[in-house]
């Protein structure tokens, strides 16, 4: 151990027993040395391994007799390291029960219960009237000699935040109680060499600072410039204009698609431009979906005759203000429910006494996410033996759910027999396609892009952050059918395209995971320099 290590730990403990004789601190029982298998690295000869208590005491408990500064938790500003909340004034008889240890100015706060996120500050003024914090915290006021940063910033390295994971108990809320974390080891340098430490730290955290605000800025500039990009793609009213703007895309893709946060606009933009016809060239020779619609109608009402569905109000024809002008030629537009018998499903909690029953797996709304199911989780239901076929799922079956928080209205999947004999509840529809040449694909990639979505929130019953649609809203939307070679071709481009958007999307993520796991370790590494 370095000579002046040495001396300054002879001070400390001088120090110490100066504070007992005075009753600041209770005792100067003698720690067990760090023994050299607990280290995490080696240091400098300059240097040596102490207890955290050796260094630091404690100030104290008391009941408040007066008013007083009351600092818990919620005060802190973990990011910058500071009391937030310094105007938390309490009178004795409103004192929480944890308001009791004492602390001043200089004083380093570390919660102690869920540690892990990392509630650690410094007391840096002298508050008024005094300040009594939450026996939530370990006080660790620091002895002559020791610097309060160094030991804040040591707090919160690597080598601190594993001694404190094995040493917390607790499920729900994780703790580490005094006495362990008394046991905490620091890497102890000389004053000066702290005081070195800590300004370069300083500086270098605010550097990072300033680069994550520059980096917050491109963020901003990148998004702005995709969502322009993105807008002049979708408004194009020419292939050669279309093209135009893709090209322009292509050539900077690599400045507006560096960023995850963007990726998710480019996919809108995908499926906008696939719903209007912009997304493939036509094929002259393709049959024109008039006559589709025609055959699509056919069957509907020969399904409906066949079915025990009975519509209950009569479907509204479609007007020229449901058809945009910039349908291409050579497609249609129909209502929903005159392509495809849209029904309910079960509703739980009917009374079912006198009746022959069954209980059969069935899907609520938490299964059906955009795009796929998520089956994880499927419940059962009892409903009538004598209901089964009204309810049963069967493939090609597309689900739709009625709505609840935002992200929930409109989200619809294809159900394809995962499961044998499932039922759907009443919270989500269900709709079989009359004809089988209009395809099921389309019919999802239509409801789930922004044109579908914007129906359902213009048509949807809204409250504060919910929204729902009923069964009449869902069969009057008006669906764009294009003809059937032209649904397959625009299908295969979406699944293409959405696939690399994919791609992009968990490469920029691994990126930024491998750059957040990089910046944890920096203070570590620097320290064990």
């Amino acid at each position: 151990m370095n000579g002046y290590v040495s001396l300054m730990l002879e001070k400390i403990a001088d120090e110490k027993n100066q504070y007992v004789r005075e009753g600041i601190i209770k005792d100067n029982k003698p720690l067990t040395p760090v023994d050299i298998s607990e280290v995490p690295y080696k240091l400098p000869k300059s240097w040596a391994w102490v207890r955290i208590r050796t260094i630091c005491h404690d100030l104290g408990q008391k009941k408040p007799d007066k008013i007083f500064t009351y600092i818990d938790v919620t005060s802190i500003n973990k990011e910058k390291g500071i009391i937030e909340n310094k105007n938390n004034v309490l009178s004795p008889d409103d004192a929480p029960s944890r308001a009791r240890k004492i602390a001043k100015n200089g004083t380093v706060l570390y919660s102690t219960v869920r540690p892990y996120l990392l509630n650690i500050a410094i007391i840096d003024e002298n508050l008024d009237p005094e300040p009594i914090v939450s026996t939530a915290f370990s006080v660790l006021h620091p002895h002559s000699g020791i610097c309060n940063r160094y030991i804040f910033y040591y707090l919160r390295s690597k080598p601190f935040i594993e001694y404190v994971e094995n040493a917390m108990t607790g499920m729900a809320y994780p703790a580490i109680n005094d006495a362990k974390m008394n046991l905490g080891y620091v890497p102890l340098p000389p004053t000066n060499e702290q005081k070195r430490i800590v300004t370069k730290i300083d500086e270098l955290l605010a550097l990072c600072d300033d680069l994550e605000t520059r980096k917050k800025q491109a963020n901003h500039t990148c998004i702005k410039v995709n969502n322009a990009s993105i807008n002049k793609l979708i408004s194009a009213s020419t292939p050669d204009k279309i093209q135009k703007q893709w090209n322009r895309i292509h050539t900077n893709f690599n400045l507006l698609y560096s960023k995850p946060e963007n990726i998710d606009k480019l996919r809108q933009a995908i499926l906008k431009l696939a719903v209007q016809g912009k997304l493939v060239p036509k094929d002259p020779n393709d049959e024109p979906a008039s006559v589709l619609l025609e055959k699509v109608r056919t069957e509907q009402k020969r399904k409906i005759k066949e079915s025990k569905l009975r519509e209950t109000k009569p479907i509204k024809p479609i007007t020229p203000d449901d058809i945009p002008t910039s349908i291409p030629s050579g497609w249609g537009c129909e209502r929903f429910g005159n392509i495809a018998l849209i029904s309910g499903g079960v509703t739980k909690g009917r009374k079912l006494a006198g009746r022959k029953t069954g209980y059969y797996p069935y899907l609520r709304v938490a299964n059906v996410q955009r795009w796929h199911l998520d089956l994880n989780e499927v419940k059962e239901i009892e409903i009538p033996v004598d209901e089964l076929d009204k309810y049963k799922l069967e493939n090609d079956d597309i689900l739709i759910t009625e709505g609840g928080d935002w992200d929930k209205v409109g989200r619809a999947a294809v159900w394809e027999g995962q499961i044998e004999t499932c039922l759907h509840q009443n919270h989500i529809f269900k709709a079989r396609l009359s004809c089988d040449e209009i395809e099921k694909k389309w019919l999802l990639l239509f409801i789930n892009s922004p044109v579908g979505r914007e129906y359902f929130e213009n048509s949807s019953k809204q409250t504060t952050n919910l929204a729902s649609i009923n069964m009449t809203q869902l069969k009057h939307c008006p669906v764009y059918i294009p003809p059937v070679n032209e649904q397959i071709r625009i299908i295969n481009k979406v699944d293409e395209l959405l696939s690399l958007c994919d791609d992009l999307e968990r490469q920029l993520n691994e990126g930024e995971s491998c750059r957040n796991r990089l910046i944890g370790v920096f203070v570590s590494h620097l320290l064990a320099a």
